[in-house]
């Protein structure tokens, strides 16, 4: 009996194997959602053109392209730490104090209005801007990466111990005078356009093509999807998440060094509060703050939309003071939908 029991098993056909998803299916879902946006910013500039029909004017949109330019690089800069499922809020405060260390040695602090003369030459502005944003980065990752203290702990210690650092240095005053070499990125016009609208662009593209397209992009995703998974696959997880918070840090004090040109000045507080624009963009962007999901593109869609948002309630007559409201909203809504359409909870 056993044995007529065996034969007809073994006779029976087996079960088809399951379908693998196709990596076509999955690069087309990935590409339609970071085109998920579009409708939303068609939709504000239609709304826009009505509220005033200068909104659509050119003279407008690049008034818009380089008000953002300079949020947009932090965007990117927090897209890049917040896919390897980190975060860092001391870039608020690296894009203030990169440039305001840059000024505070060029120009004599005791006579910021460039009555004398600092302790480097002018040529040294964007080295030192650049450097300061790679050390923050460092000293982050040191504490983060070698030390394995919380980042959100460490990068909200450093927000402060930053800032005071530049209130420190510049006694509360705002640093005038720069030298050119500072000035020139935030000042100069390109083919037409301001330089940091395309100084901006640049990077996002370069950002697209390292994240979506190179083997780095790759393992900053593999290290916010399941870090666990990532170094038993041979991905030397701490090594790149230092370098994502190195480069982040850069980005913010490169984005710095762009406002204060077009500022021709380094106030006190620069970039206070804008980490609070920082995540609304990244978040209403697709940017997962679990880590391991957004794109680069989603980034700039959602940094997009919020300043055309924020332009049409400015060309509406509706206060400045609203904005952190709208901030505060927007992040909120992105997350509600974040969580209706993945279906995943956040923690």
């Amino acid at each position: 009996m056993s044995d007529t029991l065996s034969t007809a098993k073994a006779s029976s056909p087996a079960p088809p194997p399951s379908r693998p998803s196709s990596p076509s299916r999955s690069l087309v879902v990935a590409r339609l959602r970071d085109l998920a946006l579009v409708p939303a910013i068609i939709a504000v500039a239609i709304v826009g053109s009505i509220v005033n029909p200068v909104f659509l004017s050119s003279d407008n949109i690049i008034n818009v392209l380089q008000s953002m330019s300079e949020i947009a690089i932090l965007v990117l800069a927090q897209t890049v730490v917040l896919i390897t499922g980190k975060m860092d809020l001391s870039l608020e405060s690296t894009f203030g104090l990169a440039p305001g260390i840059a000024a505070w040695l060029i120009v004599d602090p005791a006579l910021t209005r460039g009555l004398g003369l600092g302790v480097l030459p002018e040529g040294w502005a964007v080295p030192v801007v650049l450097l300061v944003g790679a050390l923050v980065g460092a000293f982050n990752g040191l504490l983060i990466v070698r030390f394995g203290l919380n980042g959100f702990v460490v990068t909200l210690g450093m927000l402060i111990i930053l800032r005071g650092l530049l209130t420190g240095i510049s006694g509360g005053q705002t640093f005038f005078a720069l030298p050119e070499s500072m000035t020139y990125l935030g000042s100069a016009s390109w083919f037409g356009a301001p330089a940091s609208i395309w100084v901006s662009l640049l990077l996002f593209a370069a950002g697209i093509v390292v994240l979506g397209y190179t083997r780095a992009g790759r393992a900053l995703y593999a290290i916010g999807g399941n870090a666990d998974a990532a170094r038993a696959a041979g991905i030397r997880t701490d090594r790149v998440l230092w370098i994502a918070l190195v480069v982040a840090s850069v980005l913010a004090a490169l984005a710095g060094l762009l406002i204060s040109g077009r500022l021709a000045a380094v106030p006190s507080a620069q970039g206070s509060g804008a980490i609070f624009q920082v995540f609304a963009a990244a978040v209403i962007g697709g940017v997962s703050l679990n880590g391991g999901r957004g794109t680069v593109f989603g980034a700039f869609t959602g940094v997009l939309l919020l300043f055309m948002i924020i332009n049409v309630l400015t060309l509406a007559g509706v206060p400045a003071q609203w904005t952190n409201f709208l901030n505060g909203a927007v992040i909120l809504v992105a997350l509600v939908v974040s969580r209706i359409t993945g279906g995943k909870a956040q923690t």
